[in-house]
Parts: C-alpha cells; structure tokens; sequence
C-alpha cells in the first residue's frame, strides 16, 4: 500500500512541480502574465490550471492521511502566483515523504471516509479508497494540469509528464 500511494504521489507532484517550472518559463520567455496560465481551463466548467495543481495536492495527502490515520496538511484557498503553488507541492511530498511503510503497508481492510468539499462523505476501504479513487482522482487532475499547459503552447513532452526514471526500492 505503501508503495502505490506514497511512492507513487511523491514521484507524480515532483513532475507537477517540474511541470510549473516549464509554466514559469514559458510565459517569461513569451512575456505573459503567469496568471494568465493559472487560470487558464479546458472547457469554461472545468477547473482551472491552479484548482487542478490543488485537487491533485488534495487527493495525495488526504488519501494518505487516512490509511495512516493522521492529520494532513492544511492549504490556503487564496489563489496562489507559481512559486506559492510550488511551495505546496513542496509541503505535499514533505508530508506523504514523512510517512512510515509500516504506518500504511495492511490498510487494504482498512474502514475509511473521504469527506468532499460539499461535506458529503463516502466510506472505503484503504484498497478501494487507493485503487479506484484516489490514484485516479489524482492522476486525472495532474493529466489535466500537463493538458492545460500543453494547450497554453508550453513545450512539454511526455517525458515531462512521467519525470524523471526511478529505480525501485528494495
């Protein structure tokens, strides 16, 4: 369990971090607001680039926090400039870093609830909470960061998106 929550979001919000330092780069080269990137969007009812950095944040550090039964970190919902985003992801791989294989290896029976944003909550076990909303959840909003970016004319390529190549642990 360890392995594909922890290892996995610390690797994917190192690339999201990346992710940003392209962003950062592409509009001072361009001489563009980065603000203009922050808030760019897909589609008008989708979240923007900053709400997509911010739910993946959210869906890595909650769903750990719950397997090993401890507090999460909390985040400002002001909207932050690039290097306060930065910051966050910084704070996230920190706090999912910080947690023990033995605080979270034999939670797959693990009873947990997830409370959205709107105060509702659904019960899972630490599996299903991982495998088929968490890491999805979390993959869904990081792709959509990298597609924002891509359509703002960012040059990034998968390999920006993957990051950098790790050797398993072990």
């Amino acid at each position: 369990m360890h392995q594909a929550s922890v290892e996995v979001f610390y690797h994917f919000l190192e690339s999201l971090s990346d992710l940003l330092d392209h962003a950062a780069a592409h509009a001072e080269k361009r001489n563009i607001d980065p603000s203009i990137l922050l808030n760019a969007r897909l589609y008008p009812n989708m979240y923007n680039l900053t709400r997509q950095v911010g739910e993946s944040i959210r869906h890595a550090v909650l769903a750990c926090a719950l397997l090993a039964d401890i507090d999460p970190p909390i985040f400002p919902e002001a909207a932050p400039v690039i290097p306060e985003l930065k910051a966050r992801i910084a704070a996230a791989k920190d706090f999912v870093a910080s947690i023990k294989p033995s605080q979270i290896d034999g939670t797959e029976e693990k009873q947990v609830v997830f409370t959205f944003r709107n105060g509702s909550t659904r019960q899972f076990t630490g599996r299903s909470l991982l495998l088929t909303f968490s890491v999805p959840q979390f993959f869904f909003h990081v792709t959509t960061a990298y597609d924002i970016l891509r359509h703002c004319g960012v040059e990034l390529a998968k390999k920006d998106f993957l990051g950098k190549p790790v050797q398993p642990k072990g």
